[in-house]
């Protein structure tokens, strides 16, 4: 326990010996409060208004996309997402157990199935060799797409997610994929401002999403934006997410099943003040890590670190202990202690909802789920 006090009394300090250290709060410290009084003077507080276009620009300007949409949140743009590569009722799609539940949800919501495919020790991000391995036991190429042999489901789309910001093996699974004929939709949800090769995450697939939800690095109180290189996937994105209206004047015609997934543009103008502020928050993010790493190898402590090539957000630090009992000891003396610190996610396939799903191993993932701390990280001021 000498050990673990000395942990907590060490990001106690970084925090500057706050009573309660949240796992990652909201920082406002820029233009927030002028950009939504322009928006309430405007009156256009709703979907439409110039905060949601100057938001679409800024998001591709810095992600170096072409293309984006901005929704609701996160878990709306990976939905109309998986409908853009083509997802239909009773499709399968793979992705990883160890995720946010919105994920696997995102997948239902299409009527589709999830594959929970095993992810690697080091990203936590989907496996490239349990990927491929499952697709050489179990798929097959039939008129241009991958299909289950045991099942007979079509396999139309594929979603590593860049977990707590640290980078996929991306480049592998695109390959991958592309050999299966099989859409990428990256999950990028926590992984704004993380880089794969200079080149930043949600840009390597078909189509990226990013969540703005309050616990992100930046945060429009909810909001998420879907991004692509693709201008006709764009087009019909931001067509359905508007109801699917028809642009007139006047009248209400509506020419398909559309979603009222645009975000407003009060959200759009809290997150624009919040974007010109990334960078900064980047910066001290990296410098907490950095001090965590300093600090928790002094003491023997393991913590997850960007791989080679990648650059991590550090959205969320993490800590790996060596066993589930170290694991579940410090998480109750550091959250009696006021530092709110979190495991991961329970897996996707213990959950009710999922426990039949079609699942590999889980080796990694369960490992992980065992170990696995995520302590704060936010902004320090």
């Amino acid at each position: 326990m000498e050990r673990f006090e000395n942990i907590i009394l060490s990001i106690k300090q970084r925090f500057l010996n706050k009573d309660i250290i949240a796992l990652h709060e909201p920082c406002f410290i820029g233009n927030e409060k002028k950009y939504l009084n322009a928006c309430i003077d405007s009156s256009y507080v709703s979907s439409v208004g110039s905060f949601v276009t100057k938001f679409e620009k800024d998001i591709v300007a810095y992600t170096g996309a072409t293309h984006s949409v901005a929704t609701v949140n996160g878990t709306s743009a990976l939905s109309v997402a998986l409908k853009a590569v083509g997802v239909k009722k009773n499709d399968e799609v793979i992705t990883q157990a160890l995720t946010f539940v919105a994920t696997a949800n995102a997948i239902k919501y299409n009527g589709a199935e999830p594959i929970f495919i095993d992810v690697d020790v080091d990203s936590m991000g989907l496996s490239p060799f349990a990927l491929e391995e499952f697709l050489d036991e179990n798929a097959e190429i039939k008129d241009g797409f991958c299909y289950n042999k045991k099942t007979g489901c079509k396999i139309s789309a594929c979603i590593p997610m860049h977990t707590f910001g640290f980078p996929a093996r991306i480049d592998e699974l695109i390959t991958i994929c592309k050999k299966w004929f099989i859409p990428v939709v990256e999950d990028s949800a926590e992984a704004l401002g993380s880089f794969n090769n200079n080149h930043h995450v949600g840009t390597f697939g078909d189509i990226g999403i990013f969540s703005f939800n309050g616990n992100k690095i930046i945060t429009s109180g909810g909001g998420g934006v879907v991004i692509t290189n693709d201008s006709n996937k764009a087009k019909w994105l931001k067509h359905i997410t508007t109801t699917a209206k028809v642009f007139h004047e006047f009248e209400y015609y509506h020419d398909e099943i559309g979603y009222n997934y645009r975000m407003p543009n009060i959200n759009a103008a809290l997150l624009c003040a919040q974007l010109e502020k990334l960078n900064e928050f980047l910066n001290n993010k990296r410098e907490t890590a950095l001090y965590y790493k300093e600090t928790f190898s002094a003491q023997g402590i393991q913590m997850k670190w960007e791989r080679p090539n990648t650059r991590a957000n550090y959205w969320l630090n993490c800590l790996e202990m060596e066993n589930k009992k170290d694991r579940d000891d410090f998480l109750k003396l550091s959250n009696a202690k006021g530092v709110l610190s979190r495991p991961i996610w329970e897996l996707m396939i213990n959950l009710p909802m999922y426990k039949e799903s079609i699942k590999d191993s889980q080796k990694n993932a369960r490992y992980l789920v065992d170990r696995i701390i995520n302590i704060p990280s936010g902004i320090i001021l």
